[in-house]
């Protein structure tokens, strides 16, 4: 798309033109983006919710700082982004005991489902 901005301005003949790519912009914005964070104290969040917030990121949470500083900070934090995350209709789970990841709503975590854990009484089987 052109635009003969000396015109638009009233300077010039009018017979130069700028060309300006408007897609360009749009092309960045259609990658995603994997994105380690370090959570190591509350307000740490801001940056990961700004960035999911933006639609193109996946979060990937390292918690372990905050967790061993800080507890009930944690739980406020992780309970801050998945709130946050739902809002987005996106996706939280957490891989072992120190990584959460957080998708925005195009992407979905697979998480395989609970093996339900039976009871087992030895003393009623042998009787």
């Amino acid at each position: 798309m052109a635009f003969n901005l000396k015109k638009l301005f009233g300077k010039g003949s009018g017979d130069e033109y700028i060309e300006i790519d408007l897609n360009a912009a749009e092309a960045k914005e259609d990658k995603i983006i994997v994105k380690p964070f370090v959570l190591r104290q509350f307000d740490d969040i801001n940056g990961i919710l700004n960035s999911l917030r933006e639609g193109y990121t996946i979060a990937v949470i390292d918690i372990k700082p905050l967790k061993q500083k800080d507890v009930i900070e944690l739980k406020r934090a992780v309970s801050k982004i998945k709130k946050t995350v739902d809002a987005l209709e996106g996706s939280v789970a957490g891989f072992g005991d120190n990584v959460i990841i957080a998708t925005p709503k195009f992407a979905e975590i697979h998480k395989a489902p609970e093996i339900k854990k039976e009871k087992v009484d030895f003393v009623s089987d042998f009787r």
